[in-house]
C-alpha cells in the first residue's frame, strides 16, 4: 500500500491515531509511572534506595541513546514497521516486567522496554505527518501534545491508583491488553511510507547511541556531586563519539543528527525551543514537590492537588492551541506561551511561607496554559520544517528534545540542591523562568527574515 498523498481516508485516520496515541501514552506514562512505585519496588525486591533508581535510569538512558538511531531506521524501513516492531518489543519487555522476581531482572527488562518505547516515539511525530490531511496537522499534534502531556504528568496517579488495588507487577502488566490492542489498529490502518534509497549506517548509529548515553551519564553525575573524575571521562567519550559521528556523516544524505535540517533555521530554532521548554518542565515537576512540601508546609497529598492545576489546564490548552497552529505563526504562539510560563515560573519563585491555595493554584495554571499554548505549534513547526522524506529525522529530533530538555532539567535541579540544600527549590524555579525567556526568545526569531531563513 503506497503513502497517502495528503492523509488517511476517515474510516482508517481515526483507529490510527488511536493506536499511535495509545502506544505513545504507555510509552511517556512508563516514564513516570515507576517513580511513584521505587519504595514499593524496593521494599519488596529487598534492595535498597540507590539500587532501585536503576529501574528508571536503565528506560530512560536507553531511550535517549536509541531514539535517533531509531529514526533513521524508520527512514530507511519505513515509520509503519519500525513502530510495529517497537509496539512487539515494548509488550513483549512490559510482559517480562511484570513477571520480574529481582531487581537485576527487572532492569535487564526495563532496559529492552526503554528499546521498544524508543522505536515507538521516535516514528510517532513522522506517522503523524502521514496519517492526517495538512489541513488538520495542526489539531492532530494538539491531540497528540495533548496524550503526551497528559501521560507524563498523570503518571504518579496513574501509579497510585493501580498500587491501591494490586501489586508492583500490575504497572507494567496493564501495558499487555493495551498494547495488543494498539498492535491490531496499527497493523491494518498505519500507512506505508516510502524508504530512502540509502543504506542504514549502522556505525553511525553505534556512535550516536554512545554519544547520548555518555552525555546523560556525565550530566547525572555532575550534578548530583558525583566524582569529577569520572563526570569528565564520561563528557570526553561523548565528545569523541559527537566528533566522529560528524564526520563520518559529513557528506551522508539523512545523518542520524540531523545536521541537514539544523542548517534550516526554522528547524534550529524549534528544536532549540523545545529543549529550553522542556528543561522548564523537568526543573518546576522536580522541584515543585520540594518547595511544596518543605518549604511550605503542605502533605503529600496536598502536594498533588496543588500541582494538578498545572496539567489540567496544559490538556485545555493543547487543544486549543493545535487549531491556532492551522491558522497563525508557531512562532508567535509559542513565543506567548513561553512568556506565560516564564511569568508562571516567576511568580512561583516568589511564592512566600503562608500563601493561598488559591494563590499557589492560579500560578500553576498559569505555567500550564504557557506550556500548553507551546507544544502543539512547536510540533508542527519542527515537522513541516522538515521535507516530507526527512520526517523520520525530525521526528527523532522531537522525541530527543523533549527528553534531553526533562533529563537536563532534572539535573540541574540536583545541582540546585547540591549547591544549596535549603535554597535549592527556589534556585531550580528561577533557573526555568530564564529557560523559557530563552526559548521565547528564540521562537519569536523564527519570525524574522533570518529565522524563517533558506529551507533548502
Amino acid at each position: 500500500m503506497p503513502a497517502p498523498t495528503d492523509g488517511l481516508p476517515r474510516d482508517r485516520l481515526i483507529p490510527a491515531v488511536i493506536a499511535v496515541c495509545l502506544a505513545v501514552g504507555m510509552a511517556t506514562l512508563d516514564t513516570a509511572i515507576v517513580n511513584t512505585a521505587l519504595p514499593t519496588l524496593a521494599r519488596s525486591l529487598d534492595t535498597d534506595s540507590a539500587a532501585v533508581i536503576w529501574v528508571v535510569n536503565a528506560y530512560q538512558l536507553v531511550m535517549l541513546a536509541t531514539l535517533l538511531p531509531f529514526a533513521s531506521l524508520g527512514e530507511v524501513l519505513g515509520h509503519r514497521r519500525v513502530y510495529l516492531g517497537g509496539l512487539a518489543v515494548f509488550v513483549t519487555a512490559s510482559l517480562v516486567c511484570g513477571l520480574a522476581w529481582s531487581l537485576p531482572s527487572l532492569a535487564i527488562a526495563r532496559v529492552f522496554q526503554g528499546l521498544g518505547a524508543a522505536a515507538l516515539m521516535s516514528v510517532n511525530a513522522a506517522l503523524l505527518r502521514f496519517i492526517y490531511p495538512s489541513k488538520m496537522l495542526g489539531k492532530g499534534m494538539g491531540i497528540n501534545s495533548l496524550v503526551v502531556g497528559l501521560s507524563f504528568t498523570l503518571g504518579p496517579t496513574v501509579a497510585s491508583a493501580i498500587l491501591s488495588v494490586a501489586s508492583w507487577h500490575w504497572l507494567f502488566l496493564i501495558n499487555v491488553p493495551l498494547g495488543l490492542a494498539a498492535a491490531v489498529m496499527a497493523f491494518r490502518n498505519l500507512p506505508r511510507t516510502e524508504p530512502s534509497p540509502h543504506p542504514y549506517d549502522r556505525t553511525a548509529a553505534i556512535l550516536c547511541a554512545g554519544l547520548f548515553a555518555s552525555l546523560t551519564l556525565a550530566l547525572t553525575s555532575s550534578a548530583q556531586g558525583g566524582a569529577g573524575s569520572w563526570a569528565l571521562l564520561e563528557l570526553a567519550v561523548a565528545i569523541a563519539c559527537g566528533i566522529t559521528l560528524l564526520r563520518r556523516q559529513a557528506q551522508h544524505p539523512a545523518p542520524i543528527l540531523a545536521q541537514d535540517l539544523y542548517r534550516r533555521p526554522l528547524f534550529a530554532l524549534s528544536s532549540l525551543t523545545a529543549v529550553c521548554s522542556f528543561s522548564t518542565q523537568g526543573l518546576a515537576f522536580v522541584a515543585l514537590p520540594f518547595l511544596l512540601q518543605h518549604q511550605l508546609g503542605h502533605s503529600q497529598v496536598a502536594t498533588g492537588y496543588l500541582i494538578t492545576p498545572w496539567p489540567a489546564v496544559v490538556a485545555l490548552m493543547a487543544l486549543v492551541a493545535g487549531r491556532l497552529s492551522d491558522r497563525y505563526p508557531p512562532g508567535a504562539l509559542c513565543g506567548l506561551g513561553l512568556l506565560m510560563l516564564s511569568a508562571g515560573m516567576l511568580a512561583l519563585a516568589l511564592l512566600g511561607p503562608g500563601a493561598a491555595q488559591w494563590d499557589i493554584a492560579w500560578r500553576m495554571a498559569l505555567c500550564g496554559a504557557g506550556f500548553g499554548f507551546f507544544q502543539s505549534p512547536n510540533l508542527k513547526a519542527l515537522m513541516t520544517s522538515a521535507p516530507a522524506h526527512r520526517s523520520g529525522g525530525a521526528s527523532g529530533v522531537v522525541a530527543t528534545s523533549r527528553l534531553l530538555g526533562q533529563t537536563l532539567g532534572a539535573a540541574l535541579v540536583a545541582l540546585c540542591f547540591h549547591l544549596s540544600s535549603a535554597q535549592g527549590a527556589y534556585v531550580a524555579l528561577w533557573l526555568g523562568c530564564a529557560f523559557a525567556l530563552v526559548g521565547a526568545l528564540a521562537s519569536f526569531m523564527r519570525l524574522t527574515p533570518l529565522g524563517r531563513g533558506a529551507q533548502g
